[in-house]
């Protein structure tokens, strides 16, 4: 009498993450490429809504927000929120790429890693627990295109994925050099606000998914 193989139990749900960001910061997800590129469109509509006369201008704001995209998915993001907000009708430019790093998250090594690549450190953050951050200033590429002499601001968290041997990385960036004090202070705001929930609680389809 022959008996059958023990089936192993099934994989746990990974987890979703969520993000409070401000009302004026655009969600793009970039995965898979048919919602990213829907995503890229809408985002055109509603920036020239009411805009027929300028072609060139609006083809190369598409062309830059779908070389951005295409950059962040190159880094393994899922997610790519963009800043629209304005103060005094100066408008603060920011992004946060959402990447997901398929390796196991130990604290102390990953603090040793970044260690000269900037101001690296152990933070803990409300609802998720123990996380490593590293803030650095780099010149981009566009800023030397665009020959700017400033440099870009950028504060990465590294944040282990509950039950999983992957890492959740939070890469904002803003160009802002004379307020990045006070940028930092916003991105940091930011990532106090993640939280996990399991996939099948939240009735999500998506492994990765944004209130």
């Amino acid at each position: 009498m022959s008996q059958e193989p023990a089936l192993a139990p099934p994989a746990a749900a990974a987890p979703v993450f969520g993000l409070v960001t401000p009302v004026d910061w655009y969600r793009m997800p970039l995965q898979p490429r048919d919602r990213r590129e829907a995503s890229i469109a809408a985002l055109i509509r509603r920036q020239f809504a009411g805009v027929d006369d300028q072609p060139v201008l609006r083809r190369k704001a598409e062309e830059q927000l779908r070389d951005t995209a295409e950059a962040g998915v190159e880094q393994g993001g899922v997610v790519l929120y963009l800043s629209f907000l304005e103060v005094g009708g100066i408008p603060l430019s920011a992004s946060l790429l959402v990447s997901r790093l398929h390796q196991r998250f130990d604290a102390l090594d990953a603090v040793a890693a970044l260690a000269g690549s900037g101001e690296a450190g152990l933070t803990k953050l409300p609802a998720v627990g123990r996380a490593a951050r590293l803030v650095r200033r780099e010149q981009s590429r566009q800023s030397r295109k665009l020959g700017s002499e400033f440099q870009d601001t950028v504060v990465e968290y590294f944040v282990p994925v509950p039950g999983r041997d992957e890492v959740l990385m939070l890469t904002f960036s803003t160009p802002l050099e004379p307020i990045a004090d006070a940028m930092v202070e916003l991105f940091d705001a930011i990532a106090g606000t993640l939280r996990w929930q399991r996939q099948d609680d939240t009735g999500d389809d998506e492994t990765w998914a944004n209130d």
